[in-house]
């Protein structure tokens, strides 16, 4: 099977916590990858999104060493999505 990888900015107004990562991440942009796999169709092209990621620390921060950590989707959208509702 093929694979890509899909980037994108989450952007958090708050301090926020997700699991899979040590304590209370402060507020700011964020690096995320998408991994996926192609779906074998014979009508249309379809991904399917396997794994997903955080390049900590934040894009602001200046550090020497950086990790880049799995996540849950599902968790880093519930996440962002509190994080619009309380700036709101």
């Amino acid at each position: 099977m093929s694979g890509r990888t899909t980037r994108s900015i989450a952007h958090f107004e708050a301090p926020f916590v997700l699991g899979g990562l040590a304590g209370t991440m402060p507020a700011g942009d964020y690096d995320i990858d998408h991994d996926e796999e192609l779906i074998d169709s014979t009508s249309r092209l379809a991904w399917r999104r396997v794994a997903t990621f955080i390049h900590l620390p934040a894009r602001t921060v200046k550090s020497p060493t950086s990790q880049l950590v799995a996540i849950d989707h599902a968790e880093l959208e519930t996440a962002l999505r509190q994080d619009r509702e309380n700036a709101a």
